[in-house]
């Protein structure tokens, strides 16, 4: 492909010409159009696989690592997926040499890939379009996966692949369609057997946002040697399965099974969805559960002597994303124990507990005694190390100056991490983890870097809150901010704040690709940006995390302001210059920050908000997450009580939207079922009859994260000039 790697290159050179003609406010669209797209040009780092060691000729050791990366392409409208391949030298120890060895190649129609463990044989699921019908086809080398449930793993002994597929449901029918003799002779008997009549307009739950449509997932085997495909039978009917591997033995597989009843919730992005992990044997086709059936599990992963698993574990319901605990199944004693548990508040040492949803693919290391996870750790994400004998927790990274380090893969110790900060873009980087005794530190060896921007600078800043705004049930609990700036401020005139409170409830900012975008627009455009990370956060301790249910939209958004007014304190800023941005509960957020502080802010972006609660309950995929975060508990089985409809409302933004004075651009996704649309356009139309200046962008295609390359970069634009409009910047 022409644009690649390189482009990136290409781009730090833009950039240093682009900043050298001084500090001046970009208001003219076509400027902030190239903007745009010299930021396409950053490609984002997927997946990275560690291939078998090789001995050449020579005697030397080497691994091969296969690399898969993303990039918007404006002109197609789409994002482009590449790989490109490395090769490493090394002793098993460390490193000796490594380097690319060829060139980025644009990767086509493939949804997934998997090498065989010896590294012979290569298993690729690929999507064409036949007759105008989208199909999946899986190949083999010498309608299916997809990211929640997906699987495609080779068994050990390289003789069967395990995969997932949707289960395909028997044709539907009219009552009175009739055949006609050419369809008889066309249509088989065993397709006239599945027809059944009155059935087309049936309604079929699925799992939600980013998941429509998928709803009974069925595990799958293909036997390489005798080239057929046949369904695990023995997976109870209640359940949908995925995260499977083989067993020990390939004696049978292991899954994660998620409860339909009594309705399906959305479970994307949502880890607390009633689950357990179960074994379903190969011969008998019994299907045996291994975990608490009252908790919800994910990411099973099986050490490399084939002893243990590991998994996470954390309540049903609560939370959407909370601190997790670490468990570990003995695959021959049949005991399960907790190896970390929750944390509530940070430790001693500094550990403020697990919070991810999914671990590496790989993550032990090689004498299965460490398991290697990366998460978020207050406003950074580090790289961890678990012992699990001891259950001690150590930081790879805690000393490292980079915001945020993402475990990509571990083979034999051979650790693949991409890793950023809001003043650089995601680069590769390998080192072999050192021994469990040893106190040596990780030799770090970057594969293909990312020039650093030099002119900005950043900082994570610690807030106490005031004694009023202090939470009674968990006192003492502090929050922090990432401050974005330009290293150096010219002398006359102050600088505007963007301010940016994270997306959903218990997320949190890191130092990641999406901060560098606003990072860089920040700093052409001579704007700071503030990104808060409220009392609610991830990597906080679960304490945190709990203190804001029942408390949204007042403890986050006194936590948001307080920040706000603290940071203006200093002389650099101008106070009358303030924007607020925010997507999902972000841009609840915002909401509630115009209506409860009117005139503070004077440009305002919402994109897909959550603007009332009570109206969102009956038509969102997580009905769930209005409750509980309203400060009630969730039965699927009872309507909440008046008094709860009431609670809600009041702590929505469109209580407080008779009070707003700022100018409001609203973005929204038509696909959207996390946050229904219907949410902005209630929003839109209250500030439409009082009169405040709002506008309205759709995106057709475009779900809850409107990520899709036209929306992401229209809404650039759009966001852009509405801030510098009504900051009176130009």
């Amino acid at each position: 492909m022409n644009r690649s790697l390189f482009a990136v290159r290409k781009f730090v050179l833009l950039r240093r010409s682009y900043s050298s003609a001084g500090r001046q406010v970009v208001t003219n669209p076509e400027e902030i159009a190239k903007l745009y797209r010299e930021l396409s040009l950053y490609p984002s780092l997927s997946r990275a696989d560690v291939g078998p060691v090789i001995t050449s000729q020579y005697g030397g050791k080497y691994s091969n690592i296969y690399t898969e990366w993303s990039q918007r392409d404006l002109e197609r409208n789409e994002n482009v997926k590449f790989c490109r391949q490395y090769i490493v030298f090394h002793d098993d120890k460390s490193l000796v040499y490594s380097g690319a060895s060829g060139n980025c190649t644009e990767i086509r129609g493939e949804v997934l890939s998997k090498d065989s463990p010896s590294g012979e044989m290569k298993a690729v699921v690929r999507e064409c379009t036949v007759k105008g019908e989208e199909k999946q086809f899986l190949e083999v080398y010498g309608e299916f996966c997809y990211e929640q449930f997906g699987c495609l793993v080779w068994s050990h002994s390289e003789t069967h692949l395990l995969y997932v597929a949707e289960k395909k449901r028997p044709k539907a029918e009219s009552f009175f369609q009739l055949s006609s003799s050419i369809d008889e002779e066309e249509t088989t008997r065993l397709d006239r057997k599945e027809t059944v009549k009155g059935e087309q307009f049936a309604y079929h739950e699925d799992w939600g946002e980013a998941l429509v449509n998928k709803s009974c997932p069925v595990l799958c085997v293909l036997d390489i040697e005798g080239d057929n495909v046949s369904v695990l039978e023995g997976v109870p009917d209640d359940i949908s399965p995925g995260q499977a591997f083989w067993a020990p033995g390939d004696t049978g597989v292991v899954f994660v099974g998620w409860w339909h009843e009594p309705f399906r919730l959305g479970l994307k992005f949502c880890p607390n969805r009633r689950s357990s992990l179960f074994y379903v044997d190969l011969t008998g086709g019994k299907c045996e559960q291994l975990s608490s059936g009252s908790s919800a599990v994910c990411s099973p992963r099986l050490s490399p002597d084939q002893c243990r698993i590991i998994y996470l574990e954390c309540s049903v319901y609560g939370p959407h994303m909370q601190c997790s605990k670490l468990c570990m199944y003995d695959w021959y004693t049949k005991k399960t124990s907790v190896v970390v548990d929750e944390v509530k508040r940070s430790k001693e040492d500094g550990f403020a507990g697990i919070y991810c949803s999914q671990l590496s693919p790989k993550c032990w290391s090689a004498d299965s005694q460490r398991v290697l996870i990366s998460c978020p750790q207050r406003s950074r994400k580090d790289l961890l190390t678990v012992d699990i004998s001891t259950g001690s927790v150590t930081s790879l990274t805690a000393e490292s100056d980079i915001g945020s380090w993402c475990l990509l893969n571990i083979e034999r110790d051979l650790m693949v991490v991409s890793c950023s900060s809001p003043n650089c873009p995601p680069y590769l980087r390998v080192g072999f983890l050192p021994s469990r005794d040893s106190q040596e530190k990780v030799v770090w060896v970057t594969l293909e870097g990312s020039q650093m921007l030099p002119d900005i600078g950043w900082q994570i800043m610690t807030f106490t809150p005031p004694p009023e705004h202090d939470n009674s049930q968990y006192p003492g609990l502090d929050f922090e901010a990432l401050l974005i700036k330009p290293k150096e401020v010219k002398a006359e005139g102050n600088l505007p704040l963007i301010v940016i409170p994270h997306g959903s409830v218990a997320k949190m900012f890191r130092t990641a690709k999406r901060t560098v975008s606003q990072c860089i627009a920040s700093h052409t455009s001579v704007f700071v940006v503030l990104l808060v990370n409220y009392r609610g956060s991830l990597g906080f301790g679960q304490d945190n995390i709990l203190s804001l249910l029942g408390n949204v939209g007042s403890q986050d958004v006194k936590d948001v302001q307080f920040a706000v007014e603290s940071v203006l304190k200093n002389g650099d800023f101008d106070g009358q210059k303030v924007a607020v941005s925010g997507g999902s509960h972000g841009g609840f957020l915002a909401c509630h920050l115009i209506g409860q502080h009117p005139g503070f802010y004077k440009a305002c972006v919402a994109r897909n908000p959550v603007t009332n609660l009570a109206s969102m309950v009956g038509s969102t995929d997580i009905p769930d997450w209005c409750v509980v975060e309203a400060g009630y508990d969730y039965s699927p089985d009872c309507l909440p009580e008046p008094s709860v409809w009431e609670q809600m409302l009041n702590k929505s933004p469109i209580k407080h939207v008779t009070q707003v004075q700022t100018p409001v651009l609203l973005t929204l996704g038509e696909d959207d079922k996390r946050v229904p649309n219907k949410q902005g356009i209630e929003y839109y139309k209250a500030l439409k009859a009082r009169q405040i200046p709002v506008r309205l962008l759709w995106y057709p295609g475009n779900n809850h994260s409107l990520s899709k390359v036209d929306a992401e970069s229209d809404g650039f634009m759009n966001i852009a000039l509405w801030i510098i409009q009504h900051l009176s910047l130009r």
